[in-house]
């Protein structure tokens, strides 16, 4: 039924934990000392006393790495299925955006110094080359194709985002000084969809299409959240969303859903280079709708599943071996009940369960060598990050 292209690697992402928030911004975990994205905190020279996380952002952030894995265990069901691909459409429009927009929120304070460039490398770097060479390991093994190459210029499956996410960092400093960022960054965006030339290494496409959406969130201040999260933005979001579901049935069977991977540019998809540009600007207007809609609808207090919002890169990272290994293996083909409705409502519940479980704190203990090394023999402490640690001791 669907009219889409799913190349490799088009899956959409979690956002690892970005780094401390400035003052004012909720989020750090209270008196812990920082070894990844997952766990900053806000302590600086003068050593004040660290912010308790703000409830509101892990649950959003764990609210997000479930609609995550249902979209690809969605994703076969939609050649089946016209109500499975209208709730794909729907879900591929948000769930990345808003992951996006949180972790420029928590990049505010991200600068070149040099212990926060160090969790740069130790939180978002090493992991991606760790995990870009298990998948590229499995895939040989899983999908019997021995010839798969493995290349960390071309990334694999879900390790894009770890690559865009680095890079937007790095970034951060630049869109603080220019007079214009979020036009600049939509201007970005825009010619990239027109430009096919950009090629695949490294995703680009992805690092400049997704861009708006990293700059707004830099920009944004605790009371626009605030805004979101009122009553009547919640009663508004209800009729907005069925108009949606039922835009995206329509749209469904018409649609080339590879627009919403911005993986690609209009050329590579067929269509005029004016439709980039048309698309570009559609699609990030509906998305920031659709993620209002979103985070107007997550609890503000602290929930039994609020602790996980800590852990969803674990959870987007690990998942990605079972949700390829399923197409790998056939069984959304073995298994055709999956495809009717009752299957269907199983495998949702199926996904959401296993995410839930990677997101563990248990699960983060296991794998936190991968995804949160200290490295401390692989770099130099200046005097003045010496004494700002003795000082965050002594607090």
């Amino acid at each position: 039924m669907t009219n889409s292209l799913r190349p490799h690697g088009q899956q959409s992402a979690p956002l690892p934990p970005a780094r401390p928030p400035a003052p004012g911004v909720p989020g750090p975990r209270p008196s812990e000392t920082p070894r990844t994205p997952q766990a900053g905190t806000a302590a600086g020279p003068d050593a004040r006393p660290a912010k308790q996380r703000d409830a509101f952002f892990d649950n959003a952030k764990y609210l997000a790495i479930v609609f995550v894995a249902m979209g690809h265990a969605w994703e076969p069901l939609t050649d089946h299925s016209r109500a499975a691909e209208a709730l794909y459409m729907v879900v591929y429009t948000f769930h990345m955006p808003a992951f996006i927009l949180i972790s420029g929120y928590f990049s505010r304070s991200f600068d070149m110094r040099p212990d926060r460039l160090r969790r740069l490398v130790t939180g978002i770097a090493v992991p991606y080359v760790l995990f870009e060479v298990a998948y590229s390991l499995f895939k040989k093994w899983a999908d019997d194709d021995p010839g798969h190459p493995i290349s960390l210029l071309d990334p694999w499956y879900l390790t894009w985002f770890l690559v865009a996410l680095f890079v937007w960092r790095l970034t951060v400093p630049l869109w603080k000084v220019v007079r214009w960022p979020v036009p600049l960054a939509l201007a970005v965006a825009v010619l990239a969809s027109v430009s096919p030339d950009i090629g695949d290494d490294l995703d680009l496409q992805r690092v400049l299409q997704f861009l708006p959406f990293f700059v707004v969130g830099l920009f944004m201040k605790p009371e626009h959240f605030q805004l979101m999260r009122r009553r009547e933005v919640r009663v508004l979001s209800v009729p907005v969303l069925a108009l949606t579901l039922a835009f995206a049935y329509w749209a469904g069977p018409r649609m080339n859903s590879a627009w919403f991977y911005h993986r690609d540019s209009a050329q590579e998809l067929g269509a005029p280079w004016w439709a980039g540009v048309v698309m570009t600007l559609a699609m990030f207007g509906c998305s920031m709708v659709l993620t209002s809609c979103f985070f107007a609808w997550v609890p503000r207090r602290k929930m039994w599943f609020t602790v996980l919002g800590a852990g969803t890169l674990y959870g987007y990272l690990l998942h990605g071996f079972l949700a390829k290994g399923s197409r790998f293996w056939g069984w959304y083909d073995d298994y055709a009940w999956l495809n009717h409705p009752v299957g269907e409502v199983l495998v949702s519940v199926f996904a959401a369960a296993f995410i839930t479980a990677l997101c563990t704190p248990f699960v983060q203990r296991v794998f936190r060598f991968a995804m949160e090394p200290k490295m401390e023999w692989a770099f130099r402490r200046d005097a003045t990050e010496v004494a700002r640690e003795r000082a965050k001791a002594r607090a």
